[in-house]
């Protein structure tokens, strides 16, 4: 179709270890003589030691598999994953980096990759001369690159240190000026990596803030890979969950990102604590449930949520505090709440305002500590989810549109 800029199929990519690379011929003629005999690699690096109880791939590792997706011009894709997910290698085979060993890849249009520092410049050349060798490797001419080069030094910050080599750049100058110019030399794809963790908050904020405004504004199409989900949920509008080299799942962000963190977490919406008489002050039981006592984690948006606390505090310590605390599974914060313990053994009991939380899923914490001087003990593995039932609300989509219901009361005058 016209209108999608990135087409993955069936694509996959094979590494085989210890095969090339020890460095001299020499060592290189060991290891076939120490493969010849069936003795392992006298060069492989830990991890590395191939499986000998598999035949055939034994001497193989797929770092990505039967990858299929879309990308449309203008949309924006975070990438996710844990560590060794796969995704580095994606954005290297998209940016034509490596080469994949089944599958294709179908692109259209200039693609600027920010894939790790530095990638794509010259250490003994300036700054300047950078600027103009990368608009040259994307196909633009003289006249082109002079148009933007101002804006690329200017939201770069590195006009001082313009005609200086850039291997005399620390990793935050290199990150500014690569950033500066993939995102300024109009590629009609631009694919960025963890890269920006490097730079300080405020620069990645501007990057953040370029980005969107080439996608909305410019209709650009962007691959963005992060661990930061603040960051995914700002600027991406569908994702891409990897793992094991494979897609776990697509579809809209804030569905992926849920996905992804509840698959990362071990949650449950009850506890009870394994042995009473170990501590003289503990939680003995957390309970999320409905009107019905139901503890199944998943509530409508206008049921009843209540929570059933029962604590432990026999010593003689005062001051003691329990604290509740709400947050979405992307860390952010809605309300924490607490209450002074009395001695003996307390039960307590919680009800959410009917209607509060937009759908989506949260995480409880339960802490008992003595403020500003220690924790007792923490509670973090709970959690709940509110579905849309086919309320009034369903007209949001899944467009994020914050938390909770906010309910004003709108007066509405003809002037």
């Amino acid at each position: 179709m016209s209108d999608v800029a990135i087409k993955v199929e069936n694509l996959g990519k094979q590494y085989r270890l210890g095969e090339i690379g020890t460095g001299t011929l020499g060592q290189d003629l060991n290891r076939t003589w120490a493969r010849l005999r069936g003795k392992e690699d006298p060069f492989a690096k830990i991890g590395e030691t191939n499986d000998r109880s598999k035949k055939g791939e034994s001497d193989f590792v797929w770092s990505l598999r039967d990858v299929n997706f879309e990308v449309k011009q203008g949309e924006v894709l975070g990438i996710i994953g844990r560590n060794g997910a796969g995704k580095s290698t994606l954005l290297k085979v998209l940016s034509k980096v490596t080469a994949p060993t089944t599958g294709n890849v179908k692109i259209r249009g200039r693609i600027a990759s920010l894939l790790e520092v530095g990638t794509g410049f010259h250490p003994e050349l300036t700054g300047r001369e950078n600027i103009f060798l990368n608009g040259a490797i994307l196909g633009m001419t003289k006249v082109e690159i002079r148009k933007k080069f101002d804006e690329i030094v200017d939201f770069s910050g590195v006009e001082r240190y313009i005609d200086t080599p850039v291997k005399r750049y620390s990793s935050g100058m290199y990150v500014r000026l690569a950033f500066a110019v993939a995102a300024f030399l109009e590629p009609e794809i631009l694919i960025v990596d963890e890269v920006l963790a490097v730079g300080d908050a405020e620069f990645q904020k501007k990057c953040l803030g370029r980005m969107k405004d080439v996608s909305m504004n410019d209709g650009r199409t962007i691959l963005f890979v992060s661990h930061n989900m603040g960051a995914v949920s700002q600027l991406c509008t569908r994702g891409l969950l990897m793992k094991f080299g494979s897609v776990l799942s697509a579809g809209p962000v804030d569905e992926v990102m849920n996905y992804y963190l509840r698959e990362a977490t071990s949650v449950s919406s009850e506890y009870c604590a394994p042995d009473e008489y170990v501590k003289s002050e503990q939680i003995l039981s957390v309970t999320i449930e409905d009107v019905n006592g139901d503890v199944s984690g998943s509530f409508g948006h206008e049921e009843q949520i209540t929570i059933r606390l029962r604590i432990k505090h026999t010593s003689n310590d005062k001051g003691i505090i329990c604290s509740l605390g709400l947050q979405d599974f992307q860390e952010r914060k809605i309300f924490t709440e607490q209450i002074n313990l009395g001695r003996g053994y307390t039960s307590h009991t919680i009800r959410l305002p009917v209607g509060l939380l937009r759908p989506n899923s949260f995480r409880l914490s339960v802490a008992l500590h003595i403020p500003n001087l220690k924790i007792i003990e923490f509670l973090d593995s709970l959690s709940f989810e509110i579905v849309d039932r086919g309320s009034e609300f369903s007209i949001y989509g899944s467009t994020d549109n914050g938390l909770i219901f906010s309910k004003l009361d709108w007066l509405s005058l003809n002037i």
